[in-house]
């Protein structure tokens, strides 16, 4: 039978109130009742119904984040900024994976409602917001990760994408990389646009240089491995001398396929860049010259925002944070 709060009052020789106080206001307490109240809890086993807690409260010591690939180290860092900061807040992160589902998406956000969280970070999976505005109306606010909804009401964290693409294709035409490829993921995610958009603004400077477009399924490993495989099997005529990927997963899988029959040498025959800057990027065989995204910095700003906007809603601050990224050059441009 589950120990009550009143089995621990009445072992203590304590109220009700007090057993209370001692759980969340423990500075209104002697510290003498305090640690007999702590030990009879240890002793018998008390673990309190956060549920009903949360009932009462209206509002749950937690923040659900959604993001739409947990598989991607750039999101796993983004997740592990926000935990620190949540943390000091004694607050917990609820971590939802959209896998790019706007179905998905709304079951998480229907469920976070019914959790009644403080807030809710999301990397949306659509530029469809309807949800998200009838979310911030219910009286949860929402920021937005990794991305801007221009004319929205949202507090937002993102990177200047549109930079990072100019800044990977400028470096592969600074060392002297005229026929470059942009191997991306579907054209409706945001950042991949933003991307694209960088670098056909490089290209466009460059006198005689082209850019063909390789777009994939999916931002993973394995379609990065397909690009790679369709590149390496075509004459060298017509094959790309670079190669700018839409994130670090891509660059990874391309890099395996270029390199794995030994026919073909990063950076000597074909230049690569990536884009987030993940752990794996200074790992792989020929380390990666990538477009760093500051990850964690990112998941820490954005529950930042969120609890400013809980504490001081129409207070005088930044709603919009963008970074900038920055290019880091490794030996698969650099060779």
């Amino acid at each position: 039978m589950a120990v009550s709060v009143r089995d621990v009052a009445a072992a203590a020789g304590v109220s009700v109130g007090t057993v209370s106080n001692v759980m969340n206001q423990p500075d209104k307490v002697a510290a003498a009742t305090v640690e007999r109240v702590q030990a009879v809890i240890a002793e018998l086993g008390f673990v309190r119904n956060d549920a009903a807690r949360q009932l009462r409260a209206g509002r749950s010591r937690s923040i659900g984040l959604i993001v739409p690939d947990a598989g991607n180290p750039f999101f796993a860092d983004v997740a592990r900024g926000a935990e620190a900061r949540a943390d000091d807040d004694t607050l917990a992160v609820l971590l939802g994976n959209s896998d790019e589902s706007p179905s998905r998406e709304d079951n998480y956000l229907d469920l976070f409602r019914e959790q009644r969280v403080n807030g809710v970070l999301i990397t949306p999976a659509s530029d469809d917001i309807e949800k998200l505005v009838r979310v911030q109306a219910a009286g949860i606010p929402v920021v937005l990760v990794d991305r801007e909804v221009p004319g929205s009401t949202f507090c937002s964290v993102s990177v200047d994408d549109v930079e990072g693409g100019f800044l990977a294709a400028q470096h592969l035409l600074q060392i002297g990389r005229r026929r470059l490829a942009f191997v991306g993921g579907p054209g409706a995610i945001a950042q991949v646009a933003h991307r694209l958009e960088g670098a056909r603004r490089a290209v466009d400077e460059v006198p005689g240089a082209t850019l063909e477009v390789i777009s994939m399924p999916a931002l993973t490993v394995l379609h990065g491995r397909a690009a790679g495989e369709e590149i390496a099997a075509r004459a060298v005529a017509h094959r790309p001398d670079a190669v700018f990927a839409a994130n670090d997963l891509l660059a990874v899988g391309l890099l395996q396929a270029l390199t794995m029959f030994r026919t073909l040498r990063v950076p000597e025959d074909i230049a690569l860049v990536g884009y987030d800057d993940i752990d794996f990027a200074t790992a792989t065989v020929v380390p990666l010259t990538s477009v760093r995204q500051p990850a964690q910095l990112i998941g820490r700003t954005a529950v930042e925002l969120l609890l400013r906007s809980i504490s001081d809603p129409g207070g005088d601050y930044e709603r919009r944070v963008r970074f900038r990224p920055e290019l880091v050059v490794r030996e698969s441009t650099a060779g």
